[in-house]
């Protein structure tokens, strides 16, 4: 085919009326051009095409159009490879933007009499990039009996496999009989892997023939690269998500034996890709880990295995004496040849067994930096902060004091030094709370440099209410033995004396007092709070630090003056402000002046043209208007806005369910919001917090709480927004839901499947327990 023939037309296209990833594809003939001359710049429009017409696998109206001009390019032999894969992703998505759905792929397909030929194309490449566009076209018609020919006189084992995964996308089951005289170690490590995809895609019962194929075909990742299906890329990943999707106790043991003797493997590249499945199969499968520890603990010293033990956290306990010998410091202080493998054990060690793990941290903190961000908090929960060590502390003490510059780093630049360092460091310190607060000098010393250390100075001053007898044994675990003394007095039902508190006073630890029963109140000496006031004060320009301030001490003066600098910057800095004006209500009605006047600068601008962080600062606005004056008129209209702004926009989804659930706080006066929130209830990752709003705007007597129960239910089955769907379902109660609700709700509780959603990937595992936890709990009110 002539180059004049391949771009005919091209010119004449109204491409400024169709749009790809930027806009107007006006700049499609050029990019299309250069491919097709085969030029010096053809590898540069290449790379432009797939970021416009393919922009991370979302396809436009522009896509559709570029496909009959990419299909003759293929077929007159320029860039032949290269256009077919291109038309192979615009095939393959799914993911359309401003298109009907199935138009891209139908216009792939309509280019089907110039594709079929490049089956039989000499070059076994283009013969293997052909099977794999075709197809994704998912034509029946003649892409099937083509792809079926091709396939019975192929001799090339990857375009072999290529041809039996695409047929398996166009006759799944005449694929699946195909492959299973292909399972056997005679058959080709292509053609064999291709003949397990394809008995997995047509639902065929999962049998010994395929799990010895598989088994045989480790290290399989190799095999896997020469083929152009993504999704096969990580075979075994893929295989065992595959079995553990199908959610039957079957399918279920035949993952977990694949995986069980994968991970025995004597070769460390199989055991390796089994690792790797492993972590997915903990993450999906609540029963996975109960069955596979016992493979992962002689393999902790590698580093995937000692991730997803930490992971696992408490339910890997026996692997707690393995991870303790892996974790040991260096011998000498300056002996860092071990030291990434003893961290990497060490941080697994503090999510599976924290006790043990304190007192390793603190012999080698410096060297521990994944351990101590494990400590911190980064990846363990929140409701369970690491245990306090009076070893752990010392040492917290000191490499904190070692961090601090000398004198403030000029510009108020961060210093120099691990800024990651310091911030677990004084998040450890914030967890701890009073145990702590005999650090309040370094996290002074810190403060001009460290802003977030203000949380911690206030956690570290404040006061805690608590029983005597926990009183006692944090104190005495701290080494704060009037404290302790104190308490056990109390528990004994003795007489508090006066010496004693008088004594641990005079000490500068704490003030003690004792309540009724057997509750004790500890909180900071005088002298220590009045340390972290005049730091504080110090600070109080930014605004966390005057937060802290204002916590402290109820000063406002400079919570105000933060707060205004704050409403006067950018957009983030106008939603921090916003909400710490709101958290002070009333209060704050010097401010409101300032939160108008921000408001009054988004009126002005182009809200057509708004980024998310523009909007969440306008709804931070409008509910600080409200919490502070009370007037609905004012902030109604402005959250109306928010819901409009964000309709139909991609990526103002969250902002919309934020807005939903925040809008609670109006009460009866966010009723002329009800129909905002109702239209939000078809959406899985909006309909929870829409639930949520409705539940406190909404006139009882208007509500459909089965509706709300469903739209709640729903979000949760499809992991869309687990954690709000919980509150929902909490808010409404029991008593709405139906008995085939409570049915699907015991199945989220009780199943197999975690409720893994779309946090933090060590995360979800924990947070399938806490959901779960708090799921159980709703059924235990069903009786």
């Amino acid at each position: 085919m002539e180059l004049r023939t391949v771009l005919a037309g091209l010119d004449a296209h109204p491409w400024a009326a169709v749009n790809h990833a930027y806009g107007p594809a006006e700049d499609l003939p050029g990019l299309l051009r250069a491919l097709a001359e085969d030029g010096a710049d053809a590898e540069e429009a290449l790379d432009e095409l797939y970021g416009s017409i393919v922009h991370q696998g979302t396809v436009y109206a522009a896509s559709a159009d570029a496909a009959p001009y990419l299909a003759r390019i293929a077929a007159s032999g320029r860039r032949s490879l290269d256009a077919l894969r291109l038309l192979g992703c615009l095939a393959e998505s799914e993911d359309e933007c401003e298109v009907a759905p199935g138009a891209v792929r139908a216009a792939v397909a309509a280019q089907l009499p110039l594709l079929l030929p490049l089956l039989a194309d000499q070059d076994a490449a283009v013969r293997q990039a052909a099977g794999w566009t075709v197809g994704h076209t998912r034509d029946t018609g003649p892409a099937l009996p083509a792809v079926r020919a091709r396939l019975a006189v192929e001799t090339e084992p990857v375009v072999r496999a290529e041809l039996l995964t695409a047929y398996g996308r166009l006759d799944r089951a005449g694929a699946a009989a195909e492959a299973r005289a292909l399972l056997g170690p005679g058959a080709p490590a292509p053609l064999r892997l291709a003949a397990v995809f394809a008995a997995l895609d047509a639902g065929e019962p999962w049998r010994a023939a395929h799990h010895d194929a598989v088994l045989g075909l480790l290290p399989a990742a190799g095999t896997a690269g020469s083929g152009h299906t993504y999704e096969h890329r990580e075979p075994l990943r893929a295989i065992v998500g595959a079995l553990l999707e199908r959610d039957t106790e079957a399918d279920r043991e035949s993952a977990l034996a694949l995986l069980d003797a994968a991970l025995r493997d004597e070769r460390p590249e199989a055991r390796a890709e089994a690792l790797w499945a492993a972590d997915l199969a903990c993450a999906r499968s609540r029963s996975a880990s109960r069955r596979l520890i016992p493979a992962l603990v002689p393999l902790a010293a590698d580093a995937t295995a000692a991730r997803l033990l930490g992971k696992l956290g408490p339910a890997a306990a026996e692997a707690a004496p393995v991870l303790a010998a892996l974790a040991e410091p260096a011998v000498r202080a300056d002996d860092e040849s071990d030291d990434e493998a003893a961290d990497r054990a060490l941080a697994a060690l503090v999510l599976v067994a924290p006790q043990a793990a304190a007192p390793l941290l603190a012999r080698a903190l410096g060297r521990r930096p994944r351990a101590l961000q494990c400590a911190a908090g980064s990846h363990a929960p929140a409701d369970a902060p690491f245990p306090f060590d009076p070893e752990l502390f010392a040492a917290v003490r000191a490499r904190l004091a070692a961090r601090t510059p000398e004198r403030p780093e000029p510009c108020d630049c961060p210093p120099t030094g691990d800024q990651g360092d310091t911030a677990g460091l004084v998040h450890l310190l914030r967890q701890w709370g009073p145990q702590a607060v005999e650090a309040l000098p370094e996290l002074c010393a810190v403060l001009p440099q460290f802003p977030y250390a203000a949380t911690a100075i206030t956690a570290v001053t404040g006061g805690v209410v608590g029983t005597a007898a926990a009183v006692a044994a944090d104190a005495a675990a701290g080494g704060v033995v009037d404290v302790a003394a104190t308490a056990i007095t109390a528990v004994t039902g003795g007489v508090v004396g006066t010496a004693v508190a008088a004594g641990a006073a005079a000490g500068g630890v704490v003030d003690v007092a004792v309540g009724a029963g057997t509750t004790v109140a500890i909180a900071a000496g005088p002298q220590w709070r009045e340390q972290a006031a005049t730091a504080l004060r110090a600070g109080a320009g930014k605004l966390l630090v005057a937060q802290a301030l204002h916590v402290l001490t109820g000063e406002t003066g400079p919570l105000f003056t933060a707060v205004e600098a704050a409403l006067a910057g950018g957009a983030r800095g106008v939603a921090e402000g916003a909400r710490a004006a709101a958290a002070l209500g009333p209060a704050a009605g010097p401010l409101v002046p300032a939160l108008r006047a921000a408001l009054g600068r988004a009126v002005d601008r182009d809200t057509a043209r708004d980024t998310t962080p523009e909007v969440d600062a306008d709804l931070a606005l409008a509910l600080a208007l409200w919490r502070i004056t009370g007037e609905a008129a004012e902030a109604v209209p402005v959250l109306d806005a928010v819901f409009d702004r964000c309709e139909g926009r991609r990526w103002f989804h969250w902002t919309a369910a934020r807005a939903a659930r925040e809008i609670a706080v109006l009460g009866p006066a966010g009723r002329p919001l009800t129909a905002r929130l109702h239209a939000l209830l078809d959406h899985p990752a909006q309909a929870p917090s829409a639930v949520l709003g409705l539940l406190a705007v909404a006139d009882p007597a208007d509500l459909d709480r089965a509706r709300l129960a469903e739209a709640a239910l729903h979000s949760a089955e499809t992991r869309a927004d687990l954690d709000t769907a919980c509150d929902a379902l909490r808010a409404l109660g029991p008593a709405v839901l139906t008995p085939r609700q409570r049915d699907r709700l015991a199945a989220l509780a009780t199943g197999d499947r975690r409720l893994s959603g779309f946090g933090a990937e060590d995360a979800v595992i924990r947070e399938d327990e806490q959901l779960r936890t708090v799921l159980a709990s709703l059924l235990d009110r069903l009786g």
